[in-house]
């Protein structure tokens, strides 16, 4: 093989590592994306079950950072939090691969290294890159601290119900194989009118939120763990050049399939049937790039809700329904 046909081997090599770093995930859909994502405390193991909602069930977890011990909320928030690329990661990431597909391209086409002194150099030149990819990460890690507050005023409507069971009778049904550990001890609550009208309400909120782009009022109306997938999506949105938008959310039909307490959290997981207009349109031009932007389209999904006692209610995961 001749030197100029090393050299253009090289190159190629170079490119492709340089866009495979940088070259986000598939745009996502609606909040979610069609994928199941979050945590349910010491049920994040368990698959929704079935509802009139949702006669076949749920998925279990596609993408979820749960504590170790199933129950800590905020440790899995914290992993997701670490976890997600963020800008800035995304940023040193393209750098790093410009940086060494540079070096690779010289060591290749033998200019800049030479023999055993080049390699070398490569290898301490990568761990410079490392070293800032890392300083970089944790100073914008500790920016990225989440924000919680207060969900907004609550529009109360009659569309979201409880199943005709109780919610110990929900509970029940967790026992038998796969049960949540017995650490955990999860306990059935029972829910008001006013906790079905706010899960119908964050239904629309989140919606809007994620369509808009709003980083604030998802913080506001989801766990730290959510708001990590969310953006992670709505990140790669934006570097493909695209905006997902979300209109006309109505919730058809719902009912809860679980309701319990543990570790001073309150959690319902809620099966809903919900229309929606979705679209993808290029962020320059406007033009429609996926999707449909007049028809409806229909949805089944499980929203599981969390709050602290006396707290607001936060989306902290969806999933999908078989």
């Amino acid at each position: 093989m001749s030197l100029i046909s090393l050299a253009r081997r090289g190159r190629a090599l170079a490119l492709v590592a340089g866009v495979l770093m940088v070259m986000p995930l598939a745009a996502e859909a609606r909040p979610g994306g069609g994928k199941s994502m979050g945590s349910r405390g010491g049920l994040s193991r368990e698959a929704p079950p079935p509802t009139a909602t949702t006669p076949g069930g749920g998925q279990s977890f596609q993408r979820s950072a749960p504590s170790p011990s199933m129950g800590a909320p905020a440790a899995g928030a914290a992993a997701a939090q670490a976890a997600r690329p963020s800008f800035a990661r995304n940023l040193m990431m393209g750098i790093g691969a410009g940086l060494l597909g540079a070096g690779l391209f010289g060591l290749l086409s033998g200019a800049g290294f030479g023999g055993l002194a080049g390699f070398i150099g490569l290898l301490f030149q990568a761990a410079l890159i490392a070293g800032a990819i890392w300083l970089v990460l944790r100073f914008f890690r500790r920016r990225a601290e989440p924000q919680l507050a207060g969900a907004g005023a609550p529009v109360p409507r009659d569309g979201l119900r409880p199943e005709p069971q109780n919610s110990a009778a929900r509970m029940g049904m967790l026992g038998g194989a796969g049960a949540a550990s017995a650490a955990v001890q999860p306990q059935p609550i029972e829910l008001q009118g006013d906790d079905f009208n706010a899960f119908e309400r964050l239904l629309g909120e989140v919606n809007a939120a994620y369509s808009n782009e709003d980083e604030a009022g998802l913080r506001q109306r989801v766990t730290p763990e959510m708001f990590g997938y969310f953006d992670e999506d709505l990140t790669a949105n934006v570097r493909r050049g695209v905006a997902d938008r979300v209109s006309d959310v109505k919730l058809l039909q719902g009912d809860l399939a679980q309701a319990w307490h543990e570790n001073g959290f309150d959690y319902a997981t809620v099966a809903m049937r919900f229309s929606l207009i979705n679209a993808m349109y290029d962020r320059k031009t406007g033009a429609l790039v996926e999707g449909d932007a007049n028809r409806p389209q229909e949805v089944k999904e499980y929203w599981t809700f969390q709050r602290e006692r006396g707290g607001q209610w936060k989306l902290s995961a969806i999933q999908q329904s078989n």
